[in-house]
């Protein structure tokens, strides 16, 4: 009976110091999730050792770093480069966690993207791809993926390789500006197959064309989602 209490006890010393120590060391929510911490919640992450900031952290779906999330139209999305480059919203709510903090997660190590999808009548669908990096501001935070797989089709593959389009800073390769036209920001091309920062449309149709959280292979260009989360896991 001795022998178990002192190997509990040893147990329990050597577990709460991984999960203290991972609060000032983790570079991502899956090393927070190795450390022991198992519960969705928000926690300090160290990417890229030039200081740390707050991100939510999926840790029921196994240890994601959730960047995006909408739900309930509570706020605007339809917001301009500076808003998108450092963030917007609440960790706990609604929000963007912010292109510079995207790219400095994705270039310290390498990440795969899964984006959850739910409609109006509680259908819910994903598609996961195999790698995903975002690129430096004076590159546009230029999109880069690997390969599709998921059952919600391939609404992404379209955009790789562009760069970030906001109402106030045009990189796309339409004549006009893709976010003034569809309401959003987005990695836009010319103009879109997705448009997940597009306009909070209740109840999903919507007579006006593709500005809404739009992912085509799904539902097409007169459907917005009800529920988005997009979230990075390393490989």
């Amino acid at each position: 009976m001795q022998a178990l209490y002192v190997t509990q006890y040893y147990n329990i010393l050597t577990f709460i110091p991984q999960q203290l120590l991972a609060q000032f060391s983790a570079k991502s929510c899956f090393d927070h999730y190795k450390s022991g911490n198992k519960i969705n919640d928000i926690y300090q992450i160290y990417p890229d050792g030039h200081g740390n900031f707050a991100v939510m952290c999926d840790m029921y779906g196994g240890g994601w770093t959730v960047f995006q999330h909408r739900y309930d139209g509570s706020v605007d999305f339809y917001l301009g480069w500076t808003e998108y480059k450092e963030g917007f919203g609440n960790l706990s709510g609604e929000f963007w966690l912010g292109l510079e903090k995207l790219h400095r997660i994705t270039t310290s190590g390498r990440y795969k993207l899964r984006i959850d999808l739910e409609d109006f009548e509680g259908s819910e669908r994903f598609a996961e791809y195999g790698s995903f990096e975002v690129g430096n501001e004076q590159d546009g935070f230029r999109l880069s993926i690997g390969a599709f797989s998921g059952d919600a089709g391939d609404s992404l593959t379209p955009h790789n390789g562009t760069q970030f389009t906001t109402k106030d800073v045009d990189h796309d390769l339409h004549e006009n500006n893709c976010a003034q036209l569809y309401k959003g920001a987005w990695w836009y091309n010319n103009c879109h197959v997705s448009n997940l920062n597009g306009l909070y449309h209740y109840g999903g149709n919507h007579t006006s064309y593709a500005d809404g959280i739009n992912w085509s292979q799904w539902k097409g260009y007169h459907y917005s989602m009800k529920t988005v989360t997009m979230k990075i896991k390393e490989i």
